[in-house]
C-alpha cells in the first residue's frame, strides 16, 4: 500500500507530465487555425505521423497510465481527507484558501467525464471507426474534428471543460510544486504567476478551438 506522501508525489508527477502533454497536444492543436486547405490535409499528416510512430505510441501508453493513475491517486487521497475528517469543505483554513482548491476532486472529476467524452469523440473513432481518407490517403481527422465541433451544445461542454482545467492546472502547478520541494520562497510570485500564465493560456487556446470552428465552418 502506498502511504499517503507516496500518492501525493505519485499526483505530482503523473500531473505534471499530463501537463506538459497538454501543451505538446496544444501545439499540434493549433494547425486548426491554419487557412482551411493547408489545415485539412497538414493536420491530417500530422495525426497519421503520430499513429504510426513507435516512440509516440510509448508515450501514448504513458499517457493513459498517467491518467488512470492520477485519477484514482486523486479518488484515494479525497476519500481517505473524508474519511479522517480533513476535507477541505469543513476546513477551518476555508476562508483563506481558494474554492478551487477545496474542489479539486470536482474539478477533477469532471475533466475525467469530460475526457470520456472527447476520447470516444475523436480518438476512439479515429482508431477503431471508419472515417474517410483524404486526397493523400490519410484517415481525415480533420473533418471529424469539423463536424464534432459544428455542434453546439458540444462546443459549451468544451468551453466549460476547459474552464475546470484551468482552475485544475492553476491549483495543481502550485500544490506540486510545493510537494517536490520546488516553491522556494524567494521564486513564489514568479512561479505562481508562471503556473496561471501557462494554465490560461492552455486552457483558453483549447478553448478558442471549437468555437473558432464553429463560426468558420459553417
Amino acid at each position: 500500500m502506498l502511504s499517503t506522501l507516496s500518492r501525493k508525489i505519485l499526483m505530482c508527477l503523473t500531473g505534471l507530465f499530463l501537463s506538459f502533454f497538454l501543451l505538446i497536444h496544444f501545439l499540434g492543436n493549433l494547425q486548426l487555425f491554419l487557412p482551411q486547405e493547408q489545415a485539412h490535409l497538414q493536420f491530417n499528416a500530422y495525426s497519421h505521423f503520430l499513429s504510426g510512430n513507435i516512440v509516440i505510441k510509448i508515450v501514448s501508453y504513458v499517457l493513459y497510465a498517467s491518467i488512470i493513475l492520477h485519477a484514482a491517486d486523486g479518488l484515494m487521497l479525497t476519500l481517505k481527507n473524508k474519511k479522517s475528517g480533513a476535507n477541505y469543505q469543513s476546513d477551518r483554513r476555508g476562508r483563506a484558501s481558494k474554492w478551487y482548491s477545496r474542489n479539486m476532486g470536482i474539478l477533477g472529476t469532471l475533466l475525467l467525464i469530460f475526457l470520456v467524452i472527447h476520447f470516444q469523440n475523436f480518438w476512439y473513432v479515429y482508431k477503431f471507426g471508419n472515417p474517410p481518407l483524404d486526397e493523400n490517403g490519410n484517415k481525415d481527422l480533420f473533418i471529424l474534428v469539423v463536424n464534432v465541433f459544428k455542434e453546439w451544445w458540444y462546443v459549451l461542454i468544451y468551453i466549460l471543460s476547459m474552464v475546470a482545467l484551468c482552475y485544475h492546472l492553476i491549483h495543481g502547478i502550485h500544490s506540486a510544486a510545493r510537494t517536490l520541494g520546488l516553491f522556494h520562497p524567494k521564486f513564489v510570485k514568479g512561479f505562481k504567476t508562471v503556473g496561471i500564465a501557462y494554465s490560461i493560456m492552455i486552457s483558453v487556446g483549447f478553448a478558442l478551438m471549437p468555437v473558432y470552428v464553429f463560426f468558420t465552418y459553417r
